[in-house]
């Protein structure tokens, strides 16, 4: 088992990133808003998914090949730099929009929903560089199986993304309605939202190879 600071320190790191807007968020509430809190639920089973092959690929040992090649470390962290980029400048670019203003979007089954969560999950760059880059440095080989730990570590994460997500998913049409009769606050949630892309992206284009 990790440690309790290892445990303390990755609880508060996991937290900080499930309740950080990313393109896992931004797609559920679409979801959400578009065919109602079940759509976005169901679009969580895909994400979940996402999040379970990143875990077990952590755990297995493709995180030690992915380090052990400056090239594909660079690549990942660059090009998840430029999506988180391009995300921020699609909110705060003039006649941007807020992921909570509602738009039609075509209606999609069950099966199209969760495969949609996953693939948005599987190429997220968050999820990408936290079990890749960074649930790695919370192992200690001298504290028992390296794959118990993953798991652990693992488990935590996508417990809180799944409440932080679900919470999106079922309060989207409230929060929706309210930003939409507060023009003033729906300016300062976009403006929030691409400074924090924008700054999650910078950091990961400074972020040296560890």
């Amino acid at each position: 088992m990790p440690s309790f600071a290892a445990l303390s320190a990755f609880t508060l790191l996991a937290f900080g990133l499930a309740i950080t807007p990313g393109p896992n968020m931004i797609y559920i509430l679409s979801r959400s808003l578009s065919q109602g809190a079940a759509a976005g639920l169901v679009s969580l089973v895909g994400v979940l998914a996402g999040f379970l092959v990143y875990m077990l690929f952590a755990a297995f040992g493709i995180t030690a090949i992915m380090l052990a090649v400056p090239f594909a470390y660079d690549a990942l962290r660059i090009a998840g730099a430029l999506y988180l980029l391009y995300l921020a400048w699609g909110v705060l670019k003039p006649g941007g929009r807020s992921p909570f203003e509602a738009r039609p979007l075509p209606v999609h089954s069950t099966r199209r929903l969760i495969a949609m969560g996953f693939m948005t999950n599987l190429l997220n760059p968050k999820a990408a560089m936290l079990y890749l880059a960074l649930l790695p440095q919370f192992i200690d080989p001298q504290r028992g199986s390296v794959l118990t730990q993953a798991m652990v570590l693992g488990g935590i994460h996508i417990f809180l993304s799944t409440a932080a997500n679900g919470s999106v998913a079922i309060a989207a049409g409230a929060i929706s309605r309210f930003l939409a009769e507060n023009p003033l606050w729906l300016r300062m949630q976009r403006w929030f939202m691409g400074t924090v892309l924008a700054a999650l992206a910078l950091g990961m284009l400074r972020e040296s190879r560890r």
